[in-house]
């Protein structure tokens, strides 16, 4: 449905309060938070569920779909800009639309977003941050960049001192398939076989657990997915070649129900999460982002972040309705306040 189908402005100078028809009723006043998506099909199909906008419509937000055929600055206006598409032109777009209409939220910046779509630098904010406190330590696993030349991986690899098995992971994140085809290396024979560019990424054995921690604003929520299992040095031993698999959170059903041992099914300390939470989404400039975290196997508080992913698959999440929809009417209400 269009914007102006959906609301009847009563335009007083202002555009904090408005006429909104909510779920086929009568018009309410209520302040309205529009925000304008440009999101892939998949991206629609899997977050613009019918219980979000429904929820989204009762509580005054209205999604409306941009036009890419459109220029940006003619459509709205938005107090919100949700997007994720990739490609320098779109990013060129967003940036040019911010510097024009700094009144306008975009969730998030393109710059940003950017940064962790390189597996090379996506953790080094993780790193340099080194957090350390009585709930835990939080680190990331040792990695190498290799940009080309698979004959020269296994002679970078022992220089490097890194100890197998590895992972493997495509150097950039782009939305597609491969981007997340992951493959893991038990032999240094084998590590020829890898295609440039990529990340190897030492394998920390975690007891096959793998904690998924969403991040919306300051809201957070944690589930445990089932992950590669733990590699012995007798599997070592026995096992030869290059494993593909589609990433580490590779198993699709949730482990949270799942008769796990207490060891490894603990959630992380939540202060801990806070604080990690907090850090990052002031380092990243991010708000819409999870963190793929791991507890190391036989330890109660090592924790590694092995990928942090920009506007994940929130569908996955556990009320992700309330709490997003209650993430934009925080933004919405942030702005009221600076205007009034």
């Amino acid at each position: 449905m269009r914007l102006m189908e959906e609301i009847a402005r009563q335009k007083d100078g202002d555009r904090d309060e408005e006429v909104v028809s909510i779920g086929g009723g009568l018009p309410q006043h209520v302040k309205v938070v529009i925000v304008g998506y440009a999101l892939t099909s998949k991206k629609i199909k899997s977050f613009l569920q019918p219980k979000l906008e429904g929820l989204a419509r009762n509580k005054g937000i209205l999604f409306v779909a941009i036009d890419q055929s459109r220029p940006l600055s003619d459509q709205g206006p938005f107090d919100i800009v949700l997007h994720k598409l990739s490609g320098k032109e779109w990013g060129q777009i967003l940036e040019d639309y911010r510097q024009m209409h700094p009144e306008v939220t975009v969730l998030d910046p393109p710059d940003a977003i950017q940064h962790v779509h390189n597996r090379q630098y996506m953790l080094q904010d993780v790193a340099d941050l080194n957090l350390s406190d009585a709930f835990g330590k939080v680190g990331v696993p040792r990695q190498l960049v290799i940009k080309n030349d698979p004959s020269s991986i296994p002679d970078a690899v022992s220089k490097a001192g890194l100890t197998l098995p590895l992972v493997a992971k495509p150097l950039l994140v782009d939305g597609s398939a491969k981007s997340h085809q992951h493959s893991l290396a038990y032999d240094q024979y084998s590590l020829q076989k890898l295609e440039p560019p990529l990340v190897l990424q030492e394998f920390v054995n975690h007891g096959g657990v793998l904690f998924k921690v969403y991040i919306v604003g300051e809201a957070i929520k944690v589930v445990r997915r089932f992950s590669l299992p733990d590699v012995s040095k007798r599997e070592m031993s026995k096992n030869a070649g290059v494993f593909r698999f589609p990433r580490v959170s590779c198993a699709a059903a949730s482990a949270d129900d799942a008769d796990l041992d207490p060891c490894v099914a603990e959630l992380p300390p939540r202060p801990l999460l806070e604080r990690l939470a907090r850090e990052l989404r002031r380092r990243l400039g991010l708000r819409l982002f999870n963190l793929d975290i791991i507890r190391e196997h036989g330890t109660r508080d090592r924790f590694y972040v092995i990928d942090i992913n920009y506007f994940p698959g929130y569908g996955k999440m556990p009320e992700y309705e309330h709490i997003f929809t209650d993430f934009l009417l925080s933004l919405g209400q942030s702005k009221c306040k600076k205007r009034c």
